[in-house]
This record gives structure tokens, C-alpha cells and sequence, in this order.
């Protein structure tokens, strides 16, 4: 369900990576080549970026397809971004939320993706709502499994965690909520990308100190793509790439609310 990518590198067009490209992620909308679930992304787009000297991303969503949407490509085609991340959507269940639905979800600094679905949902992480402050639960933006995920992952961020652990924290919990959930989430601040590979593709390729590129499926045939292994978290900056092995989860009782 779904395809996403996120991008650090030198300040170019949205387009370069996401029109472009034979296989970019505007033409795995409709063909994509190695999504294992669901065949056709049409139930919303989104797009993130940042402008240079502001920490605080720009967002353009839209819930139809991204190739109905007249306006992006003159916007991929003139707003310039060294850092970005975008998203196709296949929902998981059907609904109206609309564009509110669709990645990225950002706070703060923060934009995010989910590419899976969240097996038995929303009754198999009822146990873990207790865990988020009311607030934080009556201010998501959408009523999905991906906008749960994101409200679990962002009240740790605000909680002082980093990204990589924010992540590799949420993912076993939910995991032992509802096993058989397909969670691979992609996070970033503009400067760091941070990501899981659990239960679809992830691909990353790099040009160290220059570009660093990580998305659910190459868009192109360049060799020097690589496929991250399942139960994965990947750090990344525009120097390195750190692979790190995840671990199933062990069922625990759920942890006391965040304050």
C-alpha cells in the first residue's frame, strides 16, 4: 500500500526527482514495479519540502490521483528543494478525510510517511490510545491507521526522542498489537532521513557529502541502488547511511499515557 521517497541533496526542482526520473514516484502512482500489495496509488498524493533558512516544512496534498492534478506539475517543475519528502497513496480502507489522509503529516520540523496498513484496525491498537494525551488523539489529522502511527511517533519526538529511536520504538509496539502489520515509515527533518523496512520494499542509494535518496522502489536502473533487508532501521544524512537490525516484538502490557 502505497510508495514513498525522501530526498537530501543540492537545492533542484521538485521534479528532478519525482517527475522525471522513468520509474519516479509520479509514474508509480500507476505502475509501480515492486510494490508487493495493492497495484494502483490513486487515493491521494503529498508532497514536502523545505525552503531554505526555514525549519518548518511546506506541504501540498491532494486526495485524487497525482496525475489528474494539473497544478503539480508546473509546481514540481519551479519549486526548488534540497530536501523533500513525498508520498502516493493506496488506502487501506476507504474513507472521508480526504487530503487529510494523504502523507506527508508533519509537525514541528518533522514530515512523515507510512507505506503498509496496520492489521485489524482501529480494534487492534485500541490498547495503545490510552498511551497518547487526549490532545494529541482529538488533533489528528485524519481518522487512519497511518495518522495513528504518526500521533505514537510524534509524541516522542516531542518527547525528546531521536528520530531513529522514536521509530524503532513505535514500530515492535504496534507490531505487538496487531502482528501481521506492514510498517515501513520514513521520517524527516530536512537534514536526516530515518526509516523502516517491515513487511515492503525499501531502496536506498547515495553520492557521500552530496545526495541521499531513500524510497519504496528505485526510479531508476542506476546499480548503485540498494535494498534495505526486512526488520530494518535506516539513519541516513547526506554523508552516510546506517543500517541497523529491528527485533520482533515480545508482547508487553501497554506503557503508562505520555504527559
Amino acid at each position: 500500500m502505497c510508495r514513498h521517497l525522501a530526498c537530501l541533496g543540492p537545492p533542484e526542482p521538485l521534479g528532478r526527482t519525482l517527475v522525471d526520473p522513468p520509474h519516479g514516484l509520479y509514474r508509480q502512482s500507476w505502475a509501480p514495479r515492486r510494490q508487493r500489495f495493492g497495484t494502483v496509488n490513486a487515493d491521494g498524493f503529498g508532497v514536502g519540502w523545505y525552503a531554505e533558512g526555514d525549519p518548518v516544512p511546506a506541504r501540498y496534498r491532494r486526495a485524487g490521483p497525482i496525475w489528474a492534478d494539473l497544478s503539480f506539475a508546473d509546481l514540481a517543475r519551479v519549486v526548488r528543494s534540497g530536501a523533500l519528502l513525498a508520498a502516493v497513496r493506496d488506502a487501506t480502507l476507504a474513507g472521508a478525510d480526504a487530503e487529510a489522509a494523504a502523507a506527508p503529516f508533519a509537525g514541528g520540523p518533522w514530515l512523515f510517511s507510512h507505506n503498509g496498513a496496520v492489521t485489524g484496525w482501529p480494534d487492534s491498537l485500541a490498547v495503545l490510545a490510552h498511551t497518547l494525551p487526549a490532545a494529541d488523539l482529538l488533533s489528528m489529522e485524519a481518522r487512519t491507521d497511518s495518522a495513528f502511527v504518526w500521533a505514537l511517533v510524534l509524541a516522542r519526538l516531542r518527547a525528546g526522542d531521536p528520530g531513529g529511536q522514536a521509530l524503532a520504538d513505535t514500530v515492535p509496539e504496534i507490531a505487538a498489537a496487531a502482528p501481521g502489520s506492514r510498517l515501513n515509515l520514513l521520517l524527516t527533518d530536512g537534514a536526516t532521513i530515518t526509516a523502516t523496512a517491515w513487511g515492503d520494499s525499501l531502496w536506498y542509494r547515495t553520492d557521500p557529502g552530496r545526495r541521499t535518496v531513500v524510497a519504496s522502489e528505485p526510479y531508476d536502473d542506476d546499480p548503485h541502488w540498494l535494498e534495505v533487508p526486512d526488520r530494518t532501521l535506516l539513519t541516513a544524512n547526506r554523508t552516510e547511511v546506517l543500517l541497523t537490525p529491528l527485533k520482533d516484538p515480545v508482547s508487553a502490557p501497554p506503557k503508562e499515557p505520555r504527559t
